[in-house]
């Protein structure tokens, strides 16, 4: 074989090997897909187009939560708050609600609030140089003890609207969906246009690469950081408000941990912890891959709903392992 025949073969080869950031991603999809599986070859009822709707009825709202959170983790950030802020946001509009407000006032104060705490804290870490992990502890800290103060109890919710809108729903033949999922997609799509095609989404992909390349470039590193607290605590508000159409209600106890669910539902999807590397299409895969666990749980019926969070944590250690494989690096992710 002659030299120009043999790099003719290579370039070949290398035209159709997929970049290593994307093969987290396709690990997500096949395990999701291996997963779906087994529950279908061990429970007839699995195959039931019904149970995937379920899953996307009964964690919409940590969806929408954890498209924030990749937002935050490809700058190379992390938000401990989005749990705390959902049950926050159910609380405030429980109470709001309670008091007689108009669904519409108490909608835009709900709206208000995630992404209100999320520029402060956005600001504090920016300007005054402070760990994400710090501000957004302390801000988790905040937005759970005003859930205490609102109420120490439960607060149910039988205003008309929010009740005729929890409970609607979307017929596709003998199957249904709920209001909480159509929007749901609507913020995941707005949020992979916004990562794919825009100047926002470039600048988080930059930043979470190699910041300090990021400012020499001259790109608005703090305006960016800034913005994707923001963006993140309007999802956990849209989240709350979702969760708040779940349960008809608001509880001071409800999300804990919910903000660990949703970094594990990132990392699964294959966004890199380190920032610059990751797809909204691929948290939603993490996502789906939790919701399929909880289900297959379910099914069985004589497993503990802790073996939820062993296999989680399996997983977690598994796709960090994968990632250092793959040879990951932040600075190879510059710009996307």
């Amino acid at each position: 074989m002659s030299t120009s025949q043999l790099a003719e073969r290579l370039n070949r080869t290398t035209r159709w090997r997929l970049p290593r950031r994307q093969l987290p991603v396709l690990v997500s999809l096949a395990l999701l897909l291996v997963m779906y599986g087994i529950g279908v070859s061990q429970y007839q009822a699995f195959s039931n187009i019904q149970v995937v709707f379920n899953v996307f009825i009964d964690n919409g709202f940590l969806l929408v939560v954890a498209v924030g959170m990749t937002f935050v983790i490809l700058t190379g950030g992390i938000d401990l708050s989005v749990g705390s802020v959902v049950a926050m946001t159910a609380m405030v509009s429980a109470a709001l609600l309670r008091d007689g407000l108009p669904p519409a006032l108490v909608l835009l104060i709900a709206l208000l609030i995630g992404p209100t705490l999320g520029f402060v804290m956005g600001c504090i870490i920016h300007f005054f140089e402070i760990q994400p992990f710090i501000v957004t502890l302390a801000g988790m800290f905040f937005a759970r003890g005003l859930c205490t103060w609102i109420s120490s109890s439960s607060i149910p919710i039988t205003d008309g609207f929010w009740t005729s809108a929890a409970q609607e729903r979307i017929r596709i033949g003998d199957n249904f969906l709920t209001v909480g999922v159509l929007i749901t997609v609507v913020v995941v799509a707005v949020a992979a246009y916004t990562l794919a095609y825009t100047r926002l989404g470039r600048n988080v992909y930059a930043i979470g690469g190699n910041p300090q390349s990021a400012l020499l470039m001259g790109l608005p590193v703090g305006r960016t950081r800034i913005a994707v607290y923001t963006i993140s605590g309007l999802c956990s508000a849209i989240g709350g408000i979702l969760l708040s159409f779940y349960t008809l209600s608001g509880a001071p106890l409800i999300a804990v941990g919910m903000e660990l669910d949703a970094i594990a539902a990132v990392v699964i999807g294959g966004t890199l912890l380190t920032g610059g590397a990751g797809y909204v299409l691929g948290t939603m895969l993490g996502v789906l891959v939790l919701g399929v666990i909880q289900t297959l749980i379910t099914f069985d019926g004589t497993l503990n709903s802790w073996w939820t969070k062993i296999v989680i944590g399996g997983l977690l250690f598994a796709f960090i392992v994968l990632q250092r494989l793959l040879g990951f690096r932040k600075k190879s992710f510059s710009t996307r």
